[in-house]
């Protein structure tokens, strides 16, 4: 389970984000619903741990992510917008060095690996250096290194960016399977058909406070919206 209470974050005279509190359940996909510049990034980078808030705090299964960040990030696997790899690495290393960044090693390390290449379709990929890859072969990295050291709980931004039918299709189905396993999923997002497709949970976001925090559902009922884009608009307007 993922918490932040009353989150601020400030960059100079800018409040990226004001007050931000929501909770991302275990066995759910949570959705941080907003436009570019709302606050969505700012609220997953704190979470990771990368930014320290100006108020407020972020948990990740009950560990204050400030307090004692490294028992956070066991917990966590972080997959960003930039996917960040090293060219002259295969994917296998790639795998490798994140898993031993998280302290595992010999015969667990190489099963783990063998794991996430299984599920991630990677076996054509895993012994080629990633320069050059596709978009969508990155992505596969990207998130097998996240994946890597089976933690509970994972934050994905904007997943799906510049992703092929088929990447998506993957990514999606991953993301299922890890929810059905009882992982807590939380992902940034401004695709509506993204959105309905995947959250159990929406937590709308603009001028970097939360405006809705509800079911997809219930978000269209309550505002009488015909669909989850229009009421999104009617509650960030």
């Amino acid at each position: 389970m993922m918490t932040v209470e009353t989150l601020v974050k400030r960059f100079g005279k800018v409040t990226a984000v004001d007050g931000v509190g929501f909770t991302a359940r275990d066995g759910e996909i949570t959705t941080l619903l907003g436009a570019n510049g709302s606050g969505k990034t700012t609220t997953l980078v704190s979470l990771v741990g990368l930014y320290r808030p100006d108020g407020g705090r972020a948990l990740i299964d009950g560990i204050d992510v400030q307090a004692d960040p490294k028992a956070a990030r066991r917990a966590l696997g972080w997959f960003p917008d930039a996917f960040g790899l090293y060219p002259r690495l295969t994917s296998r290393e790639h795998l490798r060095y994140f898993a031993r960044l998280h302290g595992m090693r010999g015969a667990a390390l190489e099963s783990a690996m063998e794991e996430v290449i299984g599920l991630l379709g990677m076996e054509e990929i895993a012994d080629r250096r990633t320069e050059g890859f596709s978009t969508g072969q990155q992505m596969k990295v990207a998130l097998g290194r996240a994946l890597i050291h089976k933690p509970r709980n994972l934050i994905l931004d904007e997943p799906t960016r510049g992703l092929d039918v088929m990447s998506i299709r993957l990514l999606r189905e991953t993301l299922r399977a890890l929810k059905r396993e009882g992982r807590c999923i939380l992902l940034s997002s401004h695709v509506m058909a993204e959105v309905e497709e995947l959250s159990d949970r929406v937590v709308c976001i603009a001028r970097g406070r939360i405006v809705a925090d509800s079911t997809p559902a219930e978000l269209i009922a309550s505002t009488g919206a015909a669909n989850l884009e229009d009421a999104f608009v009617q509650v960030a307007a």
